[in-house]
């Protein structure tokens, strides 16, 4: 005999299973939910929660909405986006905001982003413990490597600089000509955030 709550359940599955069987159905979906960040912002996506929870019921799979990224630009500055795409789809998705810019640099620097993937923009933003954190790391590593400890703050310093170089934007040398550091292109543009989202990233 079937209790009242599993014909429902049953019901809504099957209803879904239909919803799923079109291509179309489902990639409209997906759209609705892209449409909806980009008008009321991320806190729009709980609202989808339910559609979600459904889906992991079908599909047998973990779904989940992973980072999200909304920005709507000042009027004295400009969006650059890039997207990267592998196997057919994208896999590595990137905003930057940038006053006082050209859509080019804003394009050029979303491209940088993409391939340097930065953490911060600039070295205030780096968490202090973390800075302390690193260095005694570098003093550790130093010392058991032989370094005279007259010379060691050089040599500390020389390589926090690298460790930075990994970490912050404005520091890194740029992806298309590593003889310069992306702040040197700015030439009086200035970046506001930006934004990377990787898929399969923790």
């Amino acid at each position: 005999m079937t209790s009242g709550s599993q014909l429902v359940s049953t019901t809504a599955i099957t209803g879904i299973r239909s919803f799923l069987a079109s291509t179309t159905a489902m990639c409209s979906f997906f759209v609705s939910i892209t449409e909806s960040l980009a008008k009321d912002g991320e806190d729009v996506l709980a609202s989808f929660s339910k559609e979600i929870d459904d889906l992991k019921i079908v599909l047998k799979e973990n779904i989940e909405i992973g980072k999200s990224a909304r920005f709507v630009a000042d009027s004295d500055s400009v969006l650059g986006s890039y997207l990267h795409v592998q196997n057919g789809r994208g896999v590595n998705g990137v905003l930057v905001e940038i006053a006082n810019a050209t859509e080019e640099l804003a394009h050029d620097l979303a491209v940088h982003i993409a391939f340097g993937k930065p953490t911060y923009l600039k070295k205030e933003e780096v968490p202090a413990e973390l800075v302390a954190k690193e260095r005694e790391t570098i003093e550790k590593i130093s010392l058991n490597e032989g370094k005279p400890e007259a010379a060691l703050p050089k040599i500390v310093e020389g390589r926090l600089q690298t460790w930075y170089r990994d970490l912050v934007l404005l520091e890194q040398p740029y992806v298309k000509d590593d003889k310069k550091q992306v702040s040197e292109l700015l030439q009086g543009a200035v970046i506001n955030k930006f934004s990377q989202v990787i898929i399969g990233a923790e």
